[in-house]
């Protein structure tokens, strides 16, 4: 990336989400959430994990802190949990849990680093999934009542909001596949569920823009991947055509007010809950965030229901340790592509991270050398999509330290710190001293580049 593709306000940081790292299931007035009540359908997650204790972050605030000032980052994205502050999804707000959060913005600012919030990483409140949650309508308006309580609360400092996390994994994973809470298999829920995920986003971001002191910048978070069919055939061709619909079109194509892609309409065959006044789905992006972990190959198969395609392997390519291949040409093409079909005005790399199998020395630090080549690799990815002309403005590698991994449990650790569950002490493996190089480095290159220019 040239000194131009790597302004001085670029966003280097890190990611996480509440549900993940936090822990204190009950502390302080917090209610439960859909993943709570998903950690205790048996089997649901790997080894009986569940998040009451997490990376304990709640309580342990000052140590991800100390983590963050160590790398260098000057932005952190992080997930607010909805019943946190609203413990049914509705209602008085829970002072103790907006008050946390009001504690870690003072700190990050203090600090130097951008507080970079995203209001739903898939936590729904379970109060709000015994009324329908997102099949729901009213789910919409809800969270679009807690975007303005948060922006009321902490809009005077948080310019850049996210409102929703990867909408394909609510939707899809967790009311289609069933793999993720709210563990539903129903089409028709799913479809639902969508719309009013997005619609969620376009009154969420509406009321964020209303409330907000200070004008915000406000996006959404969707995670992308670069389709190819498995073989020249014409089958694998359309089967690529529809996973392409499902996976990014269908997310894509709304949220840059194109609509809902017909095709994919017709090939779910389910009408969409659309009311009058809808056609505002859309609302106007500031940015949007992008998470990338891997592509996929996909051929025909006739045996899967609705869609007609599965994902297949690609042959001799180098996986982690959840079987993801690791490609970063997929993030340049990822960011490429949404910068050329639909002008997106600024992209963010929201998440990109590999999980390998971590072996810690006695002192706790890990030499993870896979790790850091994947950092390494997919931030030049990025970089060469920016020096293509995509307007990449940060990158958030996935994710500070190791965390509750959803229906993986425990097992796979995606840090660039390691987590001792037993002890919850935070060691910073190789990675996450490749990343603060990283980040000196690119932070020295423009203010040599303007010292060369102004002799």
């Amino acid at each position: 990336m040239t000194t131009e593709a790597t302004p001085p306000d670029f966003r280097w940081g890190v990611a996480t989400s509440s549900f993940q790292i936090e822990g204190s299931a009950t502390r302080d007035g917090r209610g439960p959430s859909i993943w709570d009540d998903f950690c205790r359908v048996p089997e649901a997650v790997a080894g009986g994990d569940t998040g009451e204790v997490a990376c304990d972050s709640y309580l342990r605030w000052g140590d991800d802190l100390a983590l963050l000032r160590r790398m260098g980052v000057n932005s952190y994205r992080f997930s607010t949990a909805w019943s946190r502050i609203q413990p049914t999804g509705s209602g008085p707000v829970n002072r103790p849990g907006l008050d946390h959060y009001d504690r870690m913005v003072d700190d990050l600012l203090e600090a130097g680093i951008e507080p970079f919030p995203t209001l739903y990483h898939w936590d729904l409140p379970s109060a709000l999934q015994h009324e329908g949650g997102w099949v729901a309508r009213d789910t919409a308006h809800r969270f679009a009542d807690y975007a303005g309580i948060m922006a009321e609360a902490l809009g005077d400092r948080v310019r850049r909001w996210t409102t929703l996390n990867e909408p394909l994994c609510s939707a899809w994973i967790g009311h289609l596949e069933g793999r993720m809470a709210p563990g539903l298999r129903d089409l028709r829920g799913a479809v639902h569920a969508s719309y009013h995920l997005l619609l969620a986003h376009a009154l969420g971001a509406e009321a964020l823009r209303a409330s907000a002191p200070a004008t915000p910048s406000v996006g959404i978070v969707v995670n992308l991947s670069p389709i190819e069919p498995a073989s020249g055939s014409e089958e694998d061709r359309l089967a690529a055509v529809r996973a392409d619909g499902h996976v990014n079109r269908w997310w894509l194509d709304p949220l840059h007010g194109r609509g809902f892609p017909q095709d994919m309409v017709e090939v779910y065959g389910i009408d969409l809950p659309a009311e009058p006044g809808d056609e505002a789905l859309a609302a106007p992006l500031d940015f949007l965030g992008i998470n990338y972990y891997f592509r996929q190959r996909v051929v025909a198969d006739p045996q899967i229901a609705t869609l007609g395609f599965r994902q297949v392997p690609v042959p001799g390519a180098r996986t982690t340790a959840l079987d993801w291949e690791v490609h970063p040409p997929g993030l340049t093409d990822v960011l490429l592509r949404v910068a050329k079909e639909y002008g997106t005005p600024s992209l963010l790399v929201t998440e990109n991270g590999s999980a390998w199998d971590d072996e810690a020395d006695d002192d706790g630090y890990v030499a993870d050398h896979e790790r850091t080549q994947f950092l390494c690799d997919h931030v030049a990815a990025m970089r060469s999509a920016a020096e293509q002309g995509a307007p990449v403005h940060g990158y958030y590698a996935w994710s500070l330290m190791d965390n509750f991994e959803w229906a993986y449990g425990y097992r796979p650790r995606f840090g660039l710190a390691r987590v001792d569950y037993g002890t919850q002490r935070r060691t910073l493996k190789l990675s996450g001293h490749t990343y603060a190089r990283l980040i000196a480095e690119a932070a020295e290159a423009p203010a040599a580049d303007r010292a060369g220019r102004e002799v």
